[in-house]
């Protein structure tokens, strides 16, 4: 019985390891195009603070934040994280 479900998990192993390195490379590479983004809409955020138009401020400020390093990108890199921990926990079921 355990021999049938180690080959039942073996696809969705494998399948989460493809993911997971698709996802990290695709993570990789919006880090440092957002990153650029974001440093772009906080000069304009500070642009729009400076010249008294506050909401217009915030909102700019909110999304600078949102794709910086700090926002969205880091929800999905533990998203990322825990395919990655269950990849883990599937091949050690696998091998033992």
């Amino acid at each position: 019985m355990r021999l049938i479900l180690k080959l039942f998990a073996a696809p969705f192993a494998l399948a989460l390891t493809l993911i997971v390195a698709l996802c990290s490379f695709i993570l990789f590479v919006s880090d440092k195009v957002l990153g650029a983004v974001s440093g772009i809409a906080f000069v304009v955020s500070v642009a729009l603070f400076i010249t008294g138009q506050t909401a217009g401020g915030i909102g700019w400020a909110v999304a600078a934040f949102l794709i910086s390093p700090f926002g969205l990108p880091a929800f999905a890199e533990w998203i990322v994280g825990l395919l990655d921990n269950v990849g883990y926990v599937l091949k050690a079921f696998i091998f033992s």
